[in-house]
């Protein structure tokens, strides 16, 4: 069972005005990967949107406009580099947009990486400390951290052990049951979790559902509809970094399944 979560102080809430993020296309030539980089930053701290040679800016995201409040459950869809990801990764602070007008209102927890932020070199039970440690816990909440952890993922011995001696699905085991051990008021997916076999599967899917409904917020991405359509109230869709319809999910996700049968 996920760890208990103090009452939230505040409502939560994500508002984005006229956002925009561009990415340099780094090209082969004179120019080392080093020195592009250097440009890029350099010329993004001075507010300046000249290209330097041998690069090309590309939009990622533009001109996006959206506020999402407490209780809503937001899915995002749209082709490949439609702009989804993106999206969440601006949301969970990760990229930093050319128009700083992001406002986030409570705890942000993405479930992007199941490995993000892992330390090979540590034990399993280490890592679960750490985290603790980084989410401001004391000792007693580090206790119930690592209990509910290791008792969802069953690693046993091997929670002593480095996590770079882990095989893939003991890592993905850890790596969710610590993702999902505390709950936010803002929950961010990349994809609804669907891997391992289908024991852990089903264990994944009450332990995932019990978060989703303890959360303010959710935004979601995924290439089932089906998903989006059981667990999201509102839809987002995106095409080259633009929201080209918002609304009810039902009637957004109608219109999205007929323009990709048409």
């Amino acid at each position: 069972m996920s760890a208990p979560c103090p009452a939230p102080q505040i409502q939560a809430a994500i508002t984005i005005q006229t956002l925009n993020l561009r990415f340099p296309i780094f090209q082969s030539g004179g120019r080392s990967l080093k020195k592009m980089l250097f440009h890029w930053g350099r010329s993004r701290l001075s507010g300046t949107a000249q290209s330097q040679t041998g690069t090309t800016m590309v939009d990622a995201l533009h001109d996006l406009n959206l506020h999402i409040t407490a209780g809503e459950r937001v899915g995002l869809v749209g082709h490949n580099g439609a702009g989804k990801s993106t999206l969440l990764r601006v949301m969970a602070g990760i990229y930093l947009p050319d128009s700083p007008h992001v406002t986030i209102q409570g705890h942000v927890a993405a479930l992007l990486s199941l490995n993000a932020g892992m330390q090979p070199s540590l034990t399993g039970r280490d890592n679960i400390t750490l985290f603790g440690h980084q989410q401001g816990f004391d000792k007693r909440r580090i206790r119930q951290l690592e209990d509910d952890v290791e008792a969802f993922a069953g690693l046993g011995s091997f929670m002593d052990l480095p996590v770079r001696l882990y095989s893939s699905g003991m890592s993905i085991r850890l790596g969710f049951g610590l993702a999902t051990a505390v709950t936010p008021d803002i929950l961010l997916m990349d994809e609804w979790f669907m891997a391992g076999d289908a024991h852990f599967q089903a264990m994944a899917e009450q332990r995932l559902t019990r978060l989703v409904n303890a959360t303010q917020i959710v935004v979601m991405t995924s290439h089932a509809l089906d998903v989006l359509e059981k667990w999201c109230t509102r839809i987002l869709w995106l095409e080259a970094g633009r929201i080209v319809r918002d609304g009810p999910a039902p009637a957004v996700l109608a219109a999205y399944r007929a323009a990709a049968e048409g």
